[in-house]
């Protein structure tokens, strides 16, 4: 495979241009600029111009900078686990359960722990959806209940028993700390300790998740910023219609 070298791209191509922004915890003024510019250079940069400072607490400096990367990428080499699964849409979706699976879909989802943010899993659940791409509620073939925000492991579990849920979504946007981590990892504990693991498809969704990491989780698939409703939607189907050809077998 042949070399592909890149680096970031600003005014011209590989010009390394990047911009960066970071709080540092020092009082504003020329000696916190300096500060700035002598950490940029300690992470690989170089031609570096602090374009911003601003003091937005006693001892907390916010600045905004613009540097030049040195180092190029051999983007030959990357590798990413991505969820592979046909793009399907609204109808096509509700056509395969219909006349393959032969009844409803039910799906179920959650923000889980003390994270009281919806914006995730109400673009997947809620009927409006997301970017003109509708919500698993408006799904005829998908019986989807949002359980919203601030729900615990066990009732997320046992809501999912009660409905009979087929995939269960967990939604976290706190990140502080890996509090999404450590949340993500407590509910697949929990179902692995009434050992019902596998008796549901596990999706993760956040700001900060990939594929690969939600299988590192013990989850089916990740999604991150961006997902589409028809895109989770493919992507169940997809499996239970798996599911159930390998139990015919």
């Amino acid at each position: 495979m042949n070399e592909e070298m890149i680096k970031p791209y600003g005014d011209t191509l590989n010009d390394g241009v990047v911009q960066l922004s970071f709080t540092l915890p020092v009082e504003h003024g020329e000696r916190a600029i300096k500060a700035a510019e002598i950490y940029v250079s300690k992470l690989n940069f170089e031609n570096i111009s602090v374009v911003h400072a601003q003091k937005i607490a006693d001892n907390f400096t916010y600045f905004v900078v613009y540097a030049r990367a040195i180092p190029t990428l051999d983007y030959s080499k990357v590798r990413v686990t991505e969820v592979k699964t046909k793009q399907m849409t609204f109808y096509e979706i509700n056509e395969l359960i219909k006349t393959k699976l032969n009844r409803r879909l039910s799906v179920i989802g959650a923000t889980i722990g003390s994270d009281a943010h919806t914006v995730g899993i109400d673009a997947i659940m809620n009927m409006k959806g997301y970017n003109r791409d509708y919500g698993l509620e408006r799904y005829p073939e998908i019986n989807a209940c949002n359980m919203g925000a601030q729900v615990s492991y066990e009732e997320l579990l046992e809501k999912a028993l009660e409905v009979g849920a087929d995939a269960i979504l967990v939604s976290q946007t706190v990140t502080q700390k890996d509090t999404h981590l450590r949340n993500f990892a407590a509910f697949v504990k929990l179902l692995k300790a009434k050992k019902l693991r596998n008796q549901f498809l596990l999706l993760a969704g956040g700001p900060r998740m990939t594929n690969a990491l939600a299988a590192e989780l013990g989850y089916d698939a990740g999604f991150g910023p961006g997902t589409l409703p028809s895109q989770v939607a493919s992507f169940i189907v997809t499996k239970m219609l798996a599911r159930a050809e390998s139990s015919d077998l």
